[in-house]
Formats: structure tokens, sequence, C-alpha cells
């Protein structure tokens, strides 16, 4: 007889959680704007013409990307692309674009616009700045995301009005949270959107990596769950899923031993606004059924 799926219930958020994000907000959106494209085609992909853009993020830091515009392409809906977990870029492949849409994605950490590397525990960067939300990696990869919105926001190719983001894992839960506090998102696509109910998470034994490197962290410092608990408890995807207010598809794999269907349907559960739930018989990667099912999805929702 097959057991009854767990209930999680939504975090507490901190007092300020609210401020907290206004303020990461303000200081993307004060952030200079400077761009540049490359006008050339960089890489093949029909029906796109798929060019690297170069602009300054969070700090002035250098970070590198594409924008994939379909031809003839003119104040045409758009998505923002935000990577999985790891130092690689996401690819304008079948998953990366979407036939009717301009999307852009960029690298998180100032790697070249096609940059790949297989995820090693040594490169990853679960922990930095953990034992403070303030200094933690995410808000500022948060901030470059707005950054990056402002971007794609600026390019003649693209309707601001109708502006989604995207994004599987790390990039699903990134997907959210811009939504939530960035009201130039209209619509999300996240699947299996991690960071969700992470105290239901980390109330087990945390064995695989890269969540793992949160918990080896834990360890090098006193009182070292209970600080980076405080730092989770500020960025965790369900109490952000609590302020995205835009339509939203949300999708679980029913095999994923990442993120697993439990965190999924509290965030979910969260979400206040039009919402759908997908779910894949499936482990924690690319289904193919994603790049129609959210394509579909944002013409519904943002014509």
């Amino acid at each position: 007889m097959a057991s009854e799926p767990q209930v999680v219930k939504a975090p507490d958020p901190p007092e300020d959680f609210a401020d907290f994000w206004r303020e990461a907000v303000a200081e993307a959106m004060a952030a200079p704007l400077h761009y540049r494209r490359s006008g050339s085609n960089d890489y093949l992909r029909s029906g796109f013409k798929v060019e690297t853009i170069e602009f300054l993020g969070m700090g002035q830091a250098k970070r590198f990307g594409w924008i994939a515009c379909p031809t003839g392409a003119l104040r045409e809906r758009a998505f923002l692309w935000v990577p999985p977990y790891g130092r690689w870029s996401m690819l304008p492949n079948d998953y990366g674009t979407r036939d009717g849409f301009v999307s852009m994605s960029f690298n998180l950490f100032g790697e070249s616009a096609f940059h790949e590397e297989a995820y090693t525990p040594q490169r990853g960067y679960f922990a930095e700045g953990a034992a403070s939300p303030h200094t933690w990696v995410f808000r500022r990869m948060f901030q470059d995301c707005v950054v990056a919105l402002r971007v794609l926001e600026a390019q003649p190719e693209v309707d601001e009005n109708r502006m989604a983001a995207m994004g599987l894992s790390q990039g699903g839960g990134l997907a959210i949270w811009l939504a939530a506090w960035c009201a130039k998102v209209k619509a999300v696509c996240a699947d299996f959107p991690f960071l969700s109910a992470m105290d239901w998470v980390l109330a087990s034994r945390v064995q695989r990596y890269p969540l793992k490197e949160l918990v080896d962290f834990m360890d090098t410092m006193p009182l070292g769950r209970e600080v980076v608990m405080h730092t989770l408890s500020y960025f965790d995807t369900v109490t952000q899923a609590a302020h995205c207010r835009v339509p939203t598809l949300v999708s679980l794999g029913l095999k994923d031993p990442a993120v697993r269907p439990e965190q999924v349907r509290a965030v979910y559960d969260a979400l206040p606004g039009e919402k759908r739930l997908v779910e894949y018989d499936w482990g924690h990667d690319w289904h193919p059924d994603m790049v129609a099912t959210n394509r579909e999805y944002l013409l519904q929702v943002i014509g």
C-alpha cells in the first residue's frame, strides 16, 4: 500500500523579509546599465539570430551571456532563462529558446556565454557568504538577474509588457524570486524549483551534493546550523512564492531526489495567484515535454 505524501508547512519568514528583498531590488535597479551586443550570429540555432551580450552586473562586474531573437522580431514576447546550479552557462538550445520568443541567459559567475563545466564540490558556491543573508552569494545572483531583466527590457526586439522568467532547479527558484519582487516579470515557468522548504529538508540527513556543501559549511563554525538556517529563512522559495502574484507554472519530478515532490507542492500551494502544477514521472533533469508545455503556458498567460 502506497504511503500518503507528506504535507510540508510553509516556513515562517523573518520580520524584515519584505524589506530585505525590496532593498535588494532597489540596489539592482539603481546599478548603472551598460551593455553591448556582438551584432553577429554566434551560435547556430535555426530560426534565431543568437548574439553574445555583455553587461555590468552588481559591483560593475562583467557578465557574459547571449540573446536569441527570432527572425524579424520586433517588440516580441521574451523570457530570461536563469541557469541551474553550477558555473556553466545555459545554452540557446531547445530548452533555452522557444519559437516566437526572444530569450536571454547569462553566466552568473563571469564565465563566457557558452561556458561548459561539469559540477564538482570544489567549484561549488552554496556556502559562499552563507553566514549572513546580506552576504550569501544568492542575493548577488538575484540582483544580477534583475539587472539582466533591465538589459532584456531595453532591447528593441522585446515587448517590455510581455516578459517572463524561466528556469530549472536553481533557475526555477530564482525565477519565482524575481517575479515576487520585480514588476518586470509578468509570468513564470519554474521547473523543479530549488531551495524550497529548507527547514524540512535539513531536518533529515543530507548526503547529496551540491546541497551538502551547505551542510559541510555548518560544521565549520559554532552554532553553524542556526546561523545558516537564519540565512536560509530569507531565501526559501516557499516563502518567496507567497509574494509571487503573476501567472506561474510549477513542475515537479515524481522521482526527483534533489527537489522532492513535497517541496514543490509546498511552493505551488503558497502561490496566491493564477497557477498550474505539472507532474513528470522523472528525476532531476530536463524533460522533453517542458519545451512545448512551458511555451504554451506563456502564450496563454502573456499572449
